[in-house]
């Protein structure tokens, strides 16, 4: 997975394009995420999930934590000229092992 973060982080500093569906999840009002927290996680995040095969193209999902210590997980596709953020939420607890690993339902 370390390939992909590279490409991740190399592309981000490229462009960072928010899509629309990102937006929308991220003005949330239960979830109010900042761009500049998805910014920190795309450099300092872990992976935790790659999608190679993935239909918008190679992707990942990242773990990162804002300055309020809530977990953050964001998905993105490293694009030629840009990093896709594909979206952006607040895992839940219920659903995840340490926000790391799905658990199954």
């Amino acid at each position: 997975m370390s390939d992909i973060k590279e490409l991740v982080r190399q592309t981000a500093k490229k462009k960072i394009l928010f899509l629309p569906h990102t937006i929308r999840q991220m003005s949330r009002p239960e979830r109010m995420i900042k761009a500049n927290d998805v910014e920190k996680i795309v450099q300092d995040g872990e992976v935790i999930e790659d999608y190679p095969e993935d239909e918008r193209g190679h992707s990942c999902l990242l773990l990162g934590f804002d300055a309020q210590k809530r977990p953050i997980h964001v998905v993105c596709s490293p694009k030629e000229d840009y990093l896709a953020i594909i979206t952006v939420y607040l895992p839940h607890p219920s659903k995840w092992d340490q926000f790391k690993q799905r658990l199954s339902p």
